[in-house]
């Protein structure tokens, strides 16, 4: 049982990082096969379709980047440092050659299962979610100032570092993502 376990988590790893570097739609379960050596039979057997490997993604994707988030939290940091640190994930990943899994997904979002697009959103939700906590939290102990209800800032932000990491990915170039992140943490500041 243990193995079967180790085997869907590896399966995952693999499809996760062909879907932050590939697109959901630029690969097929005999890229994931190969690097493991095992059949296509052995990927169904674990997945029975490709739509429920992508959204079991999502939904770990978005665990793992709660948990992140909650581990901001329990910092004890700051609006103004929680919203740095935020942006911090965004550049991690991007560094690592790949982008968010969720972003991806959203260029490719008519393309896909419905159960995955109500998952990717439902991700992006709890992004915005989140960000709204932050930033009214700073707004009431003064370290951040925004005109505008604090939802719509947290809209601006997401969809301006998920566009940035795009760009920045286009050249090659990770700085001009924290140009970017930079300076939209910059316009909230107090």
């Amino acid at each position: 049982m243990a193995d079967n376990a180790d085997t869907s988590q590896r399966i995952l790893d693999i499809a996760e990082r062909l879907v932050q570097t590939r697109g959901f739609n630029g690969f097929s379960y005999a890229d994931i096969a190969g690097p493991l050596r095992i059949t296509k039979a052995s990927l169904h057997y674990h997945f029975p379709a490709k739509a429920q490997l992508g959204k079991r993604l999502i939904e770990r994707y978005e665990r793992n980047f709660l948990a992140a988030l909650a581990a901001i939290d329990r910092t004890g940091a700051n609006a103004r440092q929680k919203l740095r640190r935020y942006a911090a994930i965004y550049a991690e990943v991007l560094r690592d050659d790949r982008m968010c899994l969720c972003g991806m997904l959203a260029a490719e979002f008519s393309t896909l299962p419905k159960a995955m697009r109500e998952n990717m959103k439902h991700f992006f939700d709890e992004n915005e979610r989140w960000l709204v906590g932050v930033l009214e939290e700073g707004r009431r102990s003064k370290q951040l100032k925004f005109t505008g209800a604090a939802r719509e800032v947290a809209r601006a932000l997401v969809g301006s570092l998920e566009g940035a990491m795009m760009l920045a990915r286009s050249y090659g170039e990770t700085a001009r993502f924290q140009v970017v992140a930079d300076r939209l943490l910059a316009e909230v500041s107090a």
